[in-house]
């Protein structure tokens, strides 16, 4: 158990070494490139800059620390939080900078270096994970598990755990005192009393607990236990067999509470980081292709038949609010526009309006509805308001999609689920990756979603119609 201790701390360790090596290596790089042109200010004080940032970075790291070497963590996850990182990091190296009278002098240099450092950082970042993993598949770096409770709960955490062998887990077996499952089990250890006997004689790291709450004698003997030999005591819940997914532990004052789902976009930081890219995203777009698009294709709709060039629905937005939701016009002005969906080869398209929908064209007004914080450039889809009503009486945790901005594209679009919902199984799949992006936001997933979008409007889609 020791040895295991002290080579995660190594590896840690090594990770920090290796960042400060990324840091310093490209610092040097930009300022041999750019010291003749803007990196005068640094010249004259380079050996108190380049210790200055080092320093600064050890500072950042304490806000944003190191978790590569925890169990399970995602590539996405990891490139955010080396944003942030260097984001912290030049905020609080360029203050300390400013203050010496440096920074003013220095700006350009500074802003070549971040933008560098974004990119360097990421990929040395998700370099080391791939490395640890296949280290670990390998039989290294692992920690010692034992479940305690081999019902369907322990069974559950089993498969998960030897799922995947980069996440670095022994699992040795299981202690239950029901003998009938002696013969079904994987690894039958012994009985829950041999526990504390089991985990001193082979150095176990973890005890993951996972019997019912009716046992909590016995609970509270074994997390005793592992508290006073340093081993990791972890409790899965039993009502877990009834809500299988991720619960979020918050507190209120000593009060332990569990909320159902975690929403990164609850944070004030994070909404701010998405409402600004929506609106700087929004009027560029506004101010650059719209007008020539809006002209171009005003003159394509108005000759291929009557009625207005923007079409206006009303949609279901935010917390269920109603918004007007624009489009360029793509049908014969019909009495069943609010009613029924678009289908393949619907006779009420217009051919601009096929043309338009193919090319996700007729999308376009919306920018203006993200302009005005009615919708955001990433989210679950606006659905018209007969759609509301009717399914959120039949599809569970349907108005879950309502806690965030509707958006011009989302990951249900991306992954199979764009256009026309025939049946109730995919508009449950739909609802149901819709529910996971407000569960598993970050910046870098909405970038993620634009480009692949984009790269679908230039590639066609079976099922944009």
């Amino acid at each position: 158990m020791e040895a295991s201790r002290k080579r995660s701390y190594w590896i840690q360790w090594l990770i920090g070494i290796g960042d400060l090596c990324v840091i310093n290596g490209l610092f040097l790089l930009v300022y041999i490139f750019l010291k003749d042109f803007y990196a005068l200010a640094v010249s004259a004080h380079f050996r108190e800059t380049l210790l200055l940032l080092n320093f600064c970075y050890f500072f950042a790291v304490y806000f944003i620390p190191i978790q590569l070497h925890i169990s399970v963590i995602f590539l996405e996850k990891i490139v955010q939080r080396s944003f942030l990182l260097v984001t912290v990091l030049l905020v609080i190296f360029s203050a300390c900078l400013m203050l010496l009278n440096i920074a003013d002098q220095s700006a350009t240099f500074l802003l070549i270096y971040y933008v560098a450092l974004l990119l360097l950082f990421s990929v040395w970042r998700v370099v080391v994970r791939i490395s640890l993993k296949l280290y670990r598949r390998k039989g290294y770096n692992f920690k010692r598990i034992i479940i305690v409770g081999a019902g369907k709960n322990g069974i559950e955490l089993y498969r998960v755990m030897k799922e995947d062998l980069s996440y670095g887990f022994n699992v040795m077996g299981f202690l239950d005192d029901n003998l009938t499952l002696k013969e079904a089990l994987p690894n039958y250890l012994g009985m829950t009393h041999e526990t504390e006997t089991f985990a001193l004689a082979n150095n176990v790291d973890e005890i993951y607990y996972t019997l019912p709450g009716t046992q909590d004698e016995k609970m509270l003997r074994i997390m005793n236990f592992a508290e006073k030999h340093m081993i990791r005591f972890y409790i899965v819940p039993e009502f877990y067999r009834a809500v299988k997914k991720s619960l979020v532990m918050e507190a209120m004052e000593s009060v332990p509470l569990l909320s159902i789902r975690r929403e990164p976009l609850q944070a004030a930081y994070n909404r701010a980081l998405k409402r600004a890219f929506d609106v700087v995203f929004s009027s560029v777009v506004l101010l650059t292709f719209y007008p020539v698009i809006f002209t171009v294709v005003g003159i394509m709709i108005k000759l291929s038949s009557s009625g207005p060039v923007i079409f206006k629905q009303k949609r279901t937005g935010i917390y269920g609010q109603e918004f007007n939701c624009r489009k360029f016009r793509t049908m014969q002005v019909n009495t069943q526009a609010d009613t029924l969906q678009a289908q393949k080869d619907d006779p009420r398209k217009t051919r601009v309006g096929d043309f338009l929908r193919r090319t996700n064209l007729d999308e376009f007004p919306q920018f203006i509805n993200v302009f005005k914080g009615e919708m955001s450039v990433v989210g679950p889809r606006p659905h018209m308001l007969k759609h509301t009503e009717q399914y959120s009486a039949i599809i569970d945790k349907y108005m879950v999609r309502h806690l965030v901005k509707p958006g011009l594209t989302g990951w249900a679009q991306v992954t199979g689920y764009r256009g026309e919902t025939k049946t109730l199984e995919q508009m449950e799949g739909r609802v149901k990756r819709d529910v996971w992006y407000i569960e598993n936001w970050s910046f870098i997933l909405d970038l993620k979603i634009i480009f692949v979008t984009v790269f679908n409007m230039f590639k066609g889609e079976r099922n944009a119609y």
